[in-house]
């Protein structure tokens, strides 16, 4: 190796090095800045909107935690219909004409898919409005989840019109959840 070559390999490294220092200074100050944020006086306050995340906050994240395993409980009942019914993967849904059970199959699984087209809806509302309103979202939210619960149970009794005994009052969560998630905008445009 030629002392040219050793030059600039030291010369590379030493660029790396001062790159590597002026991001973590960097980083440094803006991490600094950001745990002032609970100690900062009535004006600075004034001047952002939300003290984010406030204590009651753990709430919003609690529930959240709570729906991921009721989600898992769900996949877990469709795992096991797929067994009784024999419906093997990758298949989505079940045909009557190839399953006898076929409807009682896709009603565990539709309960189960529905409650996963909703989730983002429903994950986007209670962070959001959250921020503003983090008991509120959290009571709606717990809520959602009794109702979310229900109609999963009724759905998988093979009669779809059961799904909606209680389960038609999640739609009640969701609204609360958007009507917050609207506060949170507004009080964000005015302040």
């Amino acid at each position: 190796m030629t002392s040219v070559t050793q030059t600039n390999n030291t010369t590379r490294s030493i660029e790396l090095i001062h790159k590597l220092t002026s991001l973590w200074s960097t980083f440094s100050y803006h991490l600094s800045n950001f745990s002032k944020l609970g100690s900062q006086s009535k004006s600075e306050k004034m001047a952002g909107v939300v003290d984010f995340p406030s204590k009651e906050y753990g709430y919003v994240a609690l529930v959240l935690t709570l729906y991921c395993f009721l989600n898992f409980w769900m996949s877990a009942k469709v795992g096991l219909a797929r067994k009784k019914y024999k419906v093997f993967y990758p298949t989505l849904y079940a045909t009557e004409a190839e399953n006898k059970d076929a409807k009682l199959f896709n009603c565990v699984q539709r309960g189960h898919q529905n409650s996963l087209e909703l989730m983002p809806i429903f994950f986007m509302l209670m962070i959001v409005g959250g921020m503003k309103h983090p008991i509120i979202c959290a009571s709606l939210g717990f809520f959602y989840i009794i109702t979310r619960y229900f109609y999963f149970t009724g759905y998988a009794t093979g009669d779809p019109q059961k799904r909606l005994t209680i389960g038609k009052y999640g739609f009640l969560a969701i609204f609360g959840l958007i009507g917050c998630t609207i506060s949170f905008g507004v009080h964000l445009l005015i302040a």
